[in-house]
């Protein structure tokens, strides 16, 4: 098995190369690893930094501009050759180490792993107002696509490739973050989830979701629930869809 880690990157300079580094340094049983890093246009010294590293089975995309964080996951899909991808934001919030985690669960035969930060109990958010807005968000997935999700608005995001790279995906900001989750739902996939760490940046440090991409969120999720965007690409429906229990 080969797994594609997706890297989206925007003005990360104190934090790309640690993250590459723990990327790196987790080793899966039984799995190979690519790197997809995308550079989108930073100006603070990220790319300068990214143009002189040298991992192994890394590939390293620039971004012409800013074209936003959902823009670049869907350049990495383009890209990935792995059987399944997961998405690793730049900063230190999530751990790579919990991709182990995520690939048991695809071992084990799981199509779509979710990272939670509330499964286990220890929730930790640096603002009451980003839990409430994720909480609510994950309520209105829930009750919409009928899913049994804890936390939606994750970034840890695990799915086979085939699948992900057959999804009418086109979100260009945070809103793909929620526009993944609800086409899987739509196509009837289980999202299976699992505990991970979770250390929460301030905004000082570089956090960059606002209550504009909240809002957001919920229009994506109406604006699929009543069908205005197709779940599949054009003749890309997998042949086998797992369809999630009653």
């Amino acid at each position: 098995m080969k797994l594609s880690v997706i890297i989206c990157a925007y003005n990360e300079r104190e934090t790309i190369l640690t993250i590459l580094d723990r990327v790196h340094a987790v080793t899966i049983d039984g799995w190979d690893k690519e790197v997809i890093v995308v550079d989108n246009c930073s100006t603070d010294g990220t790319r300068e930094l990214l143009q002189e590293v040298d991992y192994p089975n890394t590939r390293i995309i620039y971004q012409p501009q800013n074209m936003g964080k959902g823009t670049s996951i869907r350049t990495a899909i383009d890209h990935l050759t792995g059987d399944y991808a997961v998405i690793q934001d730049a900063d230190l919030e999530y751990d790579p180490a919990d991709h182990i985690l995520l690939t048991e669960q695809a071992d084990a035969g799981a199509i779509v792993i979710f990272g939670s930060r509330v499964v286990g109990g220890d929730v930790k958010y640096q603002y009451t107002h980003t839990y409430l807005g994720a909480r609510f968000i994950t309520s209105v997935m829930n009750l919409l696509f009928g899913g049994k999700l804890t936390d939606a608005a994750t970034a840890t995001k695990m799915v086979r490739s085939d699948v992900l790279k057959s999804l009418n995906l086109v979100g260009k900001s945070f809103d793909l973050d929620f526009e993944l989750p609800d086409k899987l739902l739509l196509a009837g996939y289980e999202i299976v989830e699992v505990p991970i760490s979770y250390n929460p940046r301030t905004y000082e440090e570089g956090k960059k979701i606002t209550a504009w991409d909240g809002l957001q969120a919920l229009l994506v999720m109406l604006r699929d629930r009543f069908g205005l965007s197709p779940v599949w690409k054009q003749g890309q429906k997998p042949q086998t869809v797992q369809r999630s229990a009653e």
